[in-house]
């Protein structure tokens, strides 16, 4: 039997909600909420979008982290915040906050906050692409640093032949193919193959690595995914492997894939668990230190898209990458 509740509970609820109330009752705080969506944003970078000193933003973030509105997540010496992960219990805390979340949410962002937030985005771009122009020739040798690439392609394949037993794929796209190692698995499967990669040096490596393996379905392009959208594409399957670290957000794959994706179609990535292992960054072109399970499940399901099988591999160098698939609309497939 539920025992009665009491005055006592009832004034703790309303003590625990009043922070929440109090630090979204701003209209700067509410609007940095709303450019925390789906990404991921610096002191600095916030500081920025919004024209302000770096003692004022801090300001503000400390008390929205303290209201339980922002969690902060470590990238090395940086400090980034984000929107808390976990909010899927019944507490009315966790309520309140995700009712102002998809309150905000209804919101357009105004036109030039966009803009300043894709120059954040180019930014990095700007500095993953520089490493890989630098390091074309060394891809293999730096992205071993961290892990093999059989020890995250191979169970990645086996994945996705398992799948394509019961799965009419006959389209794939792979997002940022690198040396194009992976393509002969999608080309044995699937009829036609589109290699997308913004890197020219890289798509130079998978164009040798397509005609060394007789590849004779496989398109490469050189762009981003709204390139692809633009062209009015669709694809059965979607693969990322090894790619969200290095892309400057990573929650707009989810979107551009689910995008791209025709109904029951599927999204297949392998990436790093979050880690502290920060000389990545200069040694491997990496934008971020991995990322948590869940990050990637909330970026899917904003997406649209229905989290499936989850694999996670342990590597001897304290590295562990996780193998996830999504699925689009897959009671209609």
């Amino acid at each position: 039997m539920t025992p009665p509740t009491t005055h006592a509970d009832e004034q703790s609820s309303v003590d625990a909600l009043a922070p929440i109330f109090k630090a979204s009752g701003d209209p700067l705080r509410l609007e940095i909420l709303r450019v925390l969506r789906r990404d991921t944003f610096g002191v600095l970078e916030l500081s920025q979008l919004f024209d302000m000193r770096q003692s004022g933003m801090s300001h503000h973030l400390k008390v929205m982290h303290k209201a339980g509105l922002l969690e902060p997540q470590r990238e090395g010496n940086a400090i980034f915040y984000r929107r808390p992960l976990n909010l899927e219990n019944a507490r009315l805390t966790d309520q309140t906050i995700r009712q102002v979340f998809e309150t905000v949410d209804r919101i357009p962002l105004p036109g030039p906050l966009q803009v300043k937030i894709e120059a954040i985005r180019n930014q990095r771009a700007d500095q993953s692409q520089a490493f890989f122009a630098r390091y074309a020739e060394k891809f293999r040798e730096q992205q071993e640093l961290i892990a093999a690439f059989d020890l995250y392609a191979a169970p990645v394949a086996d994945l996705i032949r398992n799948r394509s037993t019961r799965h009419d794929w006959n389209t794939a796209l792979e997002i940022g193919p690198g040396e194009g190692a992976f393509l002969p698995v999608l080309s044995k499967l699937c009829e036609h193959v589109v290699a997308l990669d913004n890197s020219r040096d890289m798509l130079a490596k998978a164009s040798r690595t397509c005609i060394d393996e007789h590849l004779n379905n496989v398109e490469l392009i050189e762009g981003v995914t709204d390139n692809l959208l633009a062209r009015g594409d669709d694809f059965d399957l979607v693969v990322a492997n090894m790619v969200l670290h290095h892309v400057p957000s990573p929650a707009d794959i989810f979107l551009d894939a689910s995008a791209l994706m025709k109904t029951g179609g599927c999204l297949v990535v392998s990436d790093l668990c979050s880690h502290d292992q920060d000389w990545v960054k200069d040694n491997c072109g990496d934008l971020w230190l991995g990322f948590e399970p869940e990050e990637l499940t909330s970026w899917a399901v904003d997406a649209g898209l229905v989290p499936g099988e989850s694999l996670f591999i342990g590597l001897r160098n304290g590295f562990q990458v996780q193998v996830r698939e999504f699925w689009k609309n897959p009671e209609a497939a």
